[in-house]
């Protein structure tokens, strides 16, 4: 490794650059955050030494200075001077760890083991992405679809921010992609992103995996945990389907967004913290508040950013290009000739409603590829639309309201049209009315 031993006392610069290439690592030195600012603009290092008292100069100051510098750089921070709000305040700002001066060989050496471990295992984790990224196709945020480049504008506009988002949509409309988008494109994109699947666990469970807990806090707890709000730090927290979040945990997030404050289970030491909540859900919010299953004034918090990721039965140009898009992925990615759809099944392509959207599709056309015998999908691999239900109740003639006949009628038509201009030919209105009326009969 490359180290870089930050100190205003030469004989620990040399006493400790001594240690180092005793263990076969290289070592540079510098006195003041000037130099060592220099050095890192000159070459790269995998380590900083960093003395928290740099004669006049405040080491923390420094501290932030190299990881805005050099954001991969692991700092460990050492001082004559130890205490534990130097060593809390040192590791909130990025260190990597803490060693007490005067220290010994053997000490460096254990610093310099888990450094290494640190090293590997980031390696690892890049190597594990760049194998996951070939299994998947490459994302595609552009869009011919009206709607859906106003959302993606917002939501890349709003990145940046600390503002909190919530995205909107039908379950494989590609949320959790966005997601990941928006946090990349942020200014913690060199800290964690941390996904919490608000449904896949009991009410005790999910508080505990948010907020951590502590040892005897409940049966089973058998030693301190931190949860994902602390592993989130400094990053994004993900809470995906935030609309089956259970009600008792609800003023904990409302009080981490509004004061960055939560505590763990079993404990009453309020802890900071400074991490990004983006949230997602397939339900109208709106109604679980008038239902009284999702609290007001959580939804108006997340409710800074919004947006709805339209489903991908109304994004058609959007549909054809991500089909072909897959088509070439999975047939490079399984060894086939250049493949192709042929004309029924484009046609059943477009006709379908695609109601797992993105996911779907994507399924669908690996399956095609897989299956199909030679260089065509045929239209045997596309789904059916299901025949539209029919309230036997709701016809011309029977006892029902006019609101009633309408929100069944138009439902009907959505089911079988191709598109949401369709189905406003079909109508006779125009597409924005369309819009407008399935909103406020909550139609999909």
């Amino acid at each position: 490794m490359r180290v870089l031993i930050i100190d205003d006392e030469k004989s620990i610069r040399s006493s400790t650059s001594a240690a180092l290439k005793a263990e076969g690592h290289q070592a540079d030195v510098a006195d003041s955050s000037t130099i060592a600012l220099a050095k890192l603009q000159e070459e790269a290092c995998d380590l900083a030494l960093l003395d928290l008292r740099l004669g006049d100069e405040d080491g923390l100051d420094l501290l932030q200075e190299l990881k805005r510098s050099q954001p991969n750089l692991l700092v460990v921070v050492f001082t004559a001077y130890a205490s534990v709000p130097s060593a809390v305040a040192a590791m909130q700002k990025g260190a990597f760890d803490y060693l007490e001066k005067p220290f010994t060989p053997e000490q460096l050496r254990q610093i310099l083991g888990r450094v290494e471990k640190q090293r590997k295992l980031e390696t690892k984790i890049v190597e594990l992405q760049q194998e996951i990224d070939k299994q998947n196709p490459a994302i595609d945020f552009s869009s011919e679809d009206l709607s859906m480049r106003g959302a993606i504008d917002i939501l890349f506009r709003a990145a940046p921010t600390q503002a909190a988002m919530l995205l909107l949509g039908e379950s494989g409309t590609g949320k959790s992609v966005f997601a990941r988008a928006i946090h990349d494109r942020s200014d913690y994109r060199e800290g964690p992103f941390v996904t919490v699947s608000c449904p896949s666990l009991s009410k005790e469970l999910l508080e505990s995996e948010l907020f951590g807990h502590v040892k005897g806090s409940f049966t089973g707890a058998v030693r301190d945990t931190w949860g994902k709000v602390a592993a989130a730090e400094a990053g994004t927290l993900f809470l995906d389907e935030i609309g089956e979040l259970p009600l008792d945990i609800q003023p904990k997030l409302l009080r981490l967004l509004q004061e960055r404050q939560y505590e763990r289970l079993g404990e009453h030491k309020p802890r900071l913290t400074n991490v990004r909540i983006i949230a997602a859900t397939n339900k109208d919010l709106r109604v679980s508040v008038r239902e009284g299953t999702f609290r007001e004034d959580l939804f108006y918090r997340l409710d800074v950013i919004s947006v709805r990721i339209p489903p991908l039965r109304d994004r058609e140009r959007d549909l054809e290009r991500f089909a072909h898009s897959f088509l070439g992925f999975f047939s490079k990615q399984l060894g086939r000739a250049s493949m192709r759809l042929d004309g029924e099944a484009l046609r059943k392509l477009k006709a379908y409603r695609w109601p797992g959207n993105l996911r779907e599709l994507r399924n669908t056309i690996e399956r095609g590829v897989i299956l199909s015998n030679g260089d065509t999908i045929t239209e045997e691999f596309l789904p059916d639309n299901p025949p539209p239900e029919v309230d036997t109740q709701v016809a011309v003639g029977s006892d029902v309201s006019l609101e009633v006949l309408e929100e069944a009628h138009i439902r009907s038509v959505l089911q079988q049209a191709t598109s949401l201009d369709a189905a406003a030919k079909i109508l006779g209105i125009d597409p924005a009315t369309l819009y407008r009326k399935r909103k406020r009969l909550n139609l999909q």
